[in-house]
């Protein structure tokens, strides 16, 4: 049997983590949640960079603070408000549902610390995968069915892509083109502009300052998109805080900087 994985801080959504196996597991399947109530209270969802594109449409593209910067994308502008999702824990219309919502349960870990390859683990708290009757199966008797190698092909292709994110934050910190993010929305009948903190964004007036040949790098290593779609997808900012007006969820004092993750 293989050991859990060792106590850590457990990444958002997830209560528990446990690895998949062919013993404990056997019989088990996998079957659709009915809602997303485990992200129904989430203002901030981590996305990669190959989500830019698609994300962008939808959301406000930030990056948290701290050292081990994460782009992110807005549901709300306050904590603990989703402006994207009704009582039920679904969808209030069709919008892009980011990669790591769309692992869970599921996820790649070390089974210890000192471990050089990740294991396919998940979330035993959720509803989503058990011994049912009902469901798509995750072993034929000791291997793992075409359902389990998508899930794991699904997740390794997610870490990649975290490492590539990683890199081009790396890459914007270096060319010093982070700067700490502030938006101030004026709401009609209220006299104090609302003001936005605690996030991070890249200074356009930096990058309108870089020399040609630093632009045509960007541009060529695939950066410039990425960065645009970013900086595009700040002029959403305003339609979510409209949305929490909507929903009567704005916060009732003007400085709000709750943005962090």
């Amino acid at each position: 049997m293989a050991s859990a994985p060792e106590a850590q801080a457990l990444p958002m959504f997830y209560k528990d983590l446990v690895p998949l196996n062919s013993k404990e597991h056997a019989k088990w399947r996998v079957k659709g949640l009915e809602n997303a109530n485990f992200m129904a209270d989430q203002h901030a969802i981590p996305v990669t960079i190959d989500e830019f594109s698609s994300a962008g449409r939808n959301y406000p593209i930030v990056f948290s603070i701290g050292e081990n910067s994460v782009p992110l994308i807005l549901m709300g502008l306050n904590e603990g408000v989703n402006t994207f999702m009704n009582e039920e824990g679904r969808f209030d219309e069709p919008s892009y549902v980011p990669a790591y919502v769309r692992r869970y349960p599921f996820m790649l870990a070390k089974l210890q610390p000192d471990a050089k390859e990740l294991s396919l683990c998940f979330d035993p708290t959720t509803e989503a995968i058990g011994d049912y009757k009902e469901g798509d199966p995750l072993f034929d008797k000791d291997q793992p069915t075409e359902t389990t190698k998508n899930i794991l092909d699904f997740c390794e292709q997610f870490e990649q892509a975290g490492q590539r994110t990683g890199q081009f934050v790396e890459e914007l910190k270096k060319m010093g083109l982070m700067m700490d993010g502030e938006v101030s929305i004026q709401q009609n009948g209220v006299e104090k502009p609302f003001v936005y903190r605690g996030f991070q964004m890249v200074n356009e007036e930096k990058l309108r300052e870089m020399r040609g040949d630093e632009l045509r790098k960007l541009n060529q290593n695939g950066m410039l998109p990425l960065i645009y779609a970013h900086l595009f997808s700040l002029q959403i900012m305003r339609e979510v805080f409209a949305r929490q007006v909507q929903a009567g969820k704005v916060p009732q004092v003007s400085e709000a900087p709750s943005m962090q993750v």
